[in-house]
């Protein structure tokens, strides 16, 4: 795929939002904001929809908020796309899922660019069907140069699993002579994970109501603080981000300190 990139053109940010920005942007930015997007399938339902007709709206919701993150100043945007538990969902909706992907990529891939976001994916690729990596990874690729935002999708993501195997590794490596026991840290064990290279989360979102982190990044969000919200995901709006936003800079951060 090429693009051109319009010499990384941001998408104009709602004049109805402009002074919440303002006011925002004034204040610290959450360098990594990751979300947790649940609620596509109780809002199709109680639309009498099929649950696809969720996903496929919450979609839409997905490019709102990353291109909003983007204009505010958030360095990483990590999304819990599909999990490890997802698969014992019903093949038709697993199937449609696996689809999303390159339906989002193809439709607004051009304007991520534009804006110099950069894709990234986290999770295990090797029981994600061959065409969903294929269109996954190549936005990766078309996007490695970008210097703006990561939009960091976590897809067939568990984060026990993502442990276990940084550990296996952890072994390995010392069975090999690369690692000692004495070397073992939690800045050792965080650079086998798979965020490697990202910091962790400075806040979490996760909609829907439910109140859990789902086996979601659990090692990287000791010190992230957390933004629960009644609202299902295809009804998210880029004012119920700035809530979260303004929330989090109302608290302080100590990490134990005082």
């Amino acid at each position: 795929m090429f693009y051109k990139k319009l010499f990384n053109k941001q998408t104009p940010i709602p004049e109805t939002l402009a002074d919440r920005i303002k006011d925002v942007q004034s204040h610290e930015i959450p360098s990594h904001v990751a979300i947790i997007m649940d609620g596509n399938g109780r809002w199709a339902k109680s639309r009498a929809l099929p649950r696809v007709a969720g996903h496929h709206e919450g979609m839409k919701v997905v490019r709102k908020v990353a291109i909003l993150a983007n204009n505010i100043g958030v360095k990483v945007l990590t999304l819990f796309a599909f999990s490890t538990e997802n698969w014992k969902r019903p093949k038709t909706e697993v199937d449609y899922l696996m689809k999303l992907p390159a339906e989002f990529l193809d439709i607004y891939l051009p304007e991520l660019i534009e804006n110099n976001v950069r894709v990234q994916i986290i999770g295990d690729r090797n029981k994600i069907p061959t065409h969903t990596l294929r269109v996954v990874e190549q936005a990766v690729e078309d996007t490695k140069n970008n210097t703006g935002m990561v939009l960091n999708f976590a897809l067939n993501y568990g984060s026990r699993t993502e442990i276990i195997t940084a550990i296996k590794n952890i072994v390995q490596d010392h069975d090999e002579g690369k690692v000692q026991v004495n070397d073992i840290t939690e800045e050792l064990l965080s650079s086998y994970l798979m965020t490697k290279g990202i910091n962790d989360p400075d806040l979490l979102i996760r909609t829907s109501g439910e109140i859990r982190l789902s086996n979601f990044m659990l090692w990287q969000l000791a010190y992230t603080e957390l933004w629960f919200t009644d609202c299902l995901w295809p009804d998210f709006k880029e004012d119920q981000f700035l809530d979260a936003i303004e929330q989090y800079q109302k608290r302080s951060r100590r990490f134990g300190g005082i």
